[in-house]
């Protein structure tokens, strides 16, 4: 962005990077939605769908490596549309993996592509959403997060339905990726370019060279606010691939039950990063991460040694609250320093999705030896790490 933008420009652009950040929400939770039929379908056992899985760590992994790089010669805009239409083909593919030709290593792929596609776009639309709160002067990024769990509840429900009315899969998948391209082409007008392109434009000091954005993974505050977002992460990815299975499996009820639960967390989350504005306004980041991670280790306690399915729906609610802070707080965090936005958030987002992709693959393996329930004590250890390096988000500046 080489001129400045006018309030209204600002409005609009705000508004873009709401929708922006609910549509890979939309898309996660079409696919999260479904693996209960999906395994069914394939045959897969835990630890096998949990290889499955592993596909979209693969994908989103090489995604968030390459981002800061894609972002820094084409912008923001550009890489978070590319992200998208990357995304959609991969989950169309997962769709005609799991239910069509019900192959596993077709839907791996599938997940693989997906991963890529969310991976680069989960990086510039964060550096977007710093961007715009550097451009209205608030705290907004935890709203950005919520419109991704607004997006992501949208998608459970839908899913849930989906499966209460006999949608195949495919289909789904389908309706799901038409949802987005409708809307892409809407947002991607209101969004200036040129954001995170290293052009010198948004800073007075020089932009950054490859050597510099590769040096910020040994910054020590980086790497901290890295491991906080890595345990934070684990809870929430954890959530995403593994709460529908979770109950169904641990609790024996049925799938539409296994995605009511997951919805129910994703409605907490939400509600959490909609109040997440004021909560770090008035008591800061430290705080509210503290918080949060107590609230995330109750409700994994509750959900672990609870004794039904209606007491462990508690947990799960408690769970989400405590799951809503640790991803946005941190990414805001990294993005104090505008030189090197790009570089910074795209170590941090790395750093957290090892957790949010890497994590659920392993938790399968173990949940095929001690069940899913017990597996989540290693995600409960991740998030009481979290909490104890909370003092490494304190803004570094006064303005942040």
């Amino acid at each position: 962005m080489n001129q400045p933008l006018n309030p209204r420009q600002i409005h609009l652009w705000r508004i873009a990077i709401y929708i922006i950040f609910a549509l890979p929400g939309f898309a996660i939770a079409s696919w999260v939605s479904r693996t209960p039929t999906i395994r069914d379908a394939l045959g897969a056992t835990t630890a096998q769908m949990g290889w499955i899985i592993f596909g979209l760590a693969v994908g989103s992994i090489i995604g968030l490596l390459s981002a800061s790089h894609l972002i820094a010669h084409k912008g923001g805009r550009y890489v978070m549309m590319t992200g998208m239409a990357v995304s959609s083909i991969g989950l169309i593919v997962v769709g005609i993996g799991g239910a069509w030709v019900t192959n596993g290593v077709t839907v791996f792929l599938g997940l693989a592509v997906f991963g890529y596609g969310n991976g680069i776009c989960d990086v510039a639309m964060n550096v977007e959403g710093t961007a715009v709160e550097r451009a209205a002067r608030k705290s907004i990024l935890t709203g950005f997060h919520a419109a991704f769990s607004v997006g992501t509840l949208l998608g459970a429900m839908a899913g849930s339905a989906a499966i209460k009315i006999g949608i195949s899969v495919p289909v789904h998948m389908a309706l799901a990726v038409a949802v987005i391209a409708l809307i892409i082409p809407y947002v991607y007008r209101l969004v200036p370019a040129g954001t995170g392109k290293e052009t010198g434009g948004d800073s007075i000091e020089p932009p950054m060279s490859a050597r510099e954005r590769m040096a910020v993974w040994k910054e020590r505050r980086t790497v901290l606010i890295g491991i906080i977002v890595l345990g934070m992460a684990f809870a929430e990815g954890s959530a995403n691939d593994w709460l529908p299975l979770v109950m169904v499996d641990g609790y024996e009820v049925t799938p539409a039950m296994g995605s009511f639960a997951f919805g129910l967390f994703v409605a907490a989350m939400t509600i959490g990063r909609a109040a997440g504005g004021m909560l770090l306004n008035r008591f800061g980041r430290v705080i509210v991460l503290r918080a949060s991670a107590l609230f995330a280790i109750a409700g994994l306690l509750i959900v672990i040694f609870g004794q039904s399915y209606e007491v462990a729906i508690i947990g799960v609610a408690l769970w989400g609250i405590g799951a809503a802070f640790g991803f946005p707080v941190g990414l805001s965090a990294a993005g104090d320093d505008p030189r090197g936005v790009a570089a910074r958030v795209g170590a941090v987002s790395t750093a957290g999705y090892l957790a949010f992709l890497v994590g659920p693959p392993i938790l399968g393996i173990i949940g095929e030896s001690v069940g899913l329930l017990r597996a989540l004590i290693v995600v409960l250890i991740a998030v009481a790490i979290a909490g104890l390096l909370s003092q490494a988000a304190k803004p570094i500046s006064k303005n942040q």
